[in-house]
């Protein structure tokens, strides 16, 4: 079994969205090649305090990463620092606000958008600044680190979906169609990463309202989706709450760590 894992960030992707949109991951659900499971984000549902929690098991109430202009390196372990540590090799093709927690704060575009220094957290890192980025350029990134570097974890964050959503709302067919178009990005790598016996997730930090942001306690704003593709997943229906995907990811890796999850979606 191969213990190399990709976490896909699909940023501010709604929960029904996903599941009423997304056709080629919905399929793989139903032909049992993946498990949907649906997760209620931790608060408050905004970006930079969710990648802190997505990427450390770290509520934001806990980490003191409690909104977006919160412009520091986290204070916790995540999975780049353990597997880094551990002699892995890390990568990510993310928005430059993971650079920020995990590599170097604040973020210089000039020196920080290509990163590769093997004593940093996120050793390989092709990092982004333009919210309309596109997604198309961000995949193809995310390819070119896997490919050239052979990580052992890397993380893929686009942002469309978020930005659609800020500029159009939840209920518009702009924010519809700018997930539709992730599902068919993810139908053109997502074949050759199974092939190839990577553990993949697939979730967003946060979803959207029809106030065109986020960041309470709607439904809509805290619904997110998780699907799994793998050898090493259960695909047993349990529940799995955001703070759990650390864990996952650090013990699919083979990590030495004490990040809670739950036990039951793995084999």
């Amino acid at each position: 079994m191969n213990n190399k894992v990709i976490l896909v960030v699909l940023d501010g992707l709604n929960q029904e969205v996903a599941q009423q949109c997304m056709g080629y991951l919905n399929g793989l659900v139903e032909q049992q090649r993946a498990t949907f499971y649906p997760i209620i984000s931790e608060l408050p549902s905004l970006s930079r305090p969710l990648y802190e929690c997505l990427l450390t098991g770290v509520t934001p109430i806990e980490s003191g990463i409690l909104n977006n202009q919160v412009v520091r390196r986290s204070y916790f372990d995540s999975i780049f620092s353990l597997a880094k540590e551990q002699g892995k090799t890390t990568a990510a093709a993310a928005y430059h606000w993971v650079s920020e927690l995990y590599n170097k704060a604040p973020y210089d575009a000039l020196q920080d958008r290509h990163t590769n220094d093997k004593d940093l957290n996120i050793q390989h890192g092709i990092f982004y600044h333009w919210d309309h980025y596109p997604d198309q350029a961000l995949f193809l990134d995310a390819e070119y680190l896997r490919e050239t570097h052979q990580p052992d974890f890397l993380l893929i964050h686009p942002m469309n979906i978020d930005d659609a959503g800020h500029k159009f709302g939840l209920d518009s067919p702009e924010y519809r169609n700018t997930a539709r178009t992730a599902d068919v990005i993810l139908s053109d790598f997502l074949p050759k990463w199974e092939k190839e016996g990577y553990q993949v997730l697939i979730t967003s930090d946060h979803g959207m309202n029809n106030d065109k942001s986020h960041g309470g306690v709607l439904p809509e704003e805290r619904n997110v989706p998780l699907y799994v593709v793998g050898t090493a997943f259960s695909h047993s229906q349990t529940h799995i709450r955001q703070t759990d995907i650390c864990g996952i990811v650090c013990t699919l890796l083979g990590l030495t760590h004490t990040k809670t999850y739950n036990r039951e979606c793995l084999l």
